[in-house]
């Protein structure tokens, strides 16, 4: 099951460094990261009978990292018009 968890934030971890074009796209691979350890974090819970308070704060900290993501994506959207991440200096 341990393997299952490292494919799932390794291959995300992948997508992540691979597809680097759109903002959109390094978002979602994020996101997959993001549920891959919300995953583990339940698994270990649950394996182990902790209870849920760390992966309650885990989760506030990941809708919060979506949240901030997306806005930068709607900034970034009205002033360039579209999300290229070649469109933008990135010094």
């Amino acid at each position: 099951m341990n393997f299952f968890f490292f494919y799932l934030f390794f291959s995300g971890l992948f997508c992540l460094i691979l597809i680097r074009k759109h903002i959109l796209l390094c978002l979602i691979s994020l996101e997959f990261i993001v549920i891959s350890l919300l995953l583990m974090i339940i698994y270990y819970c649950l394996m182990f009978n902790f209870s849920f308070y760390l992966y309650l704060i885990m989760m506030t900290f990941y809708v919060c990292e979506g949240v901030l993501g997306l806005s930068l994506l709607v900034y970034m959207i009205r002033n360039h018009g579209n999300d290229y991440l070649n469109s933008i200096l990135l010094w």
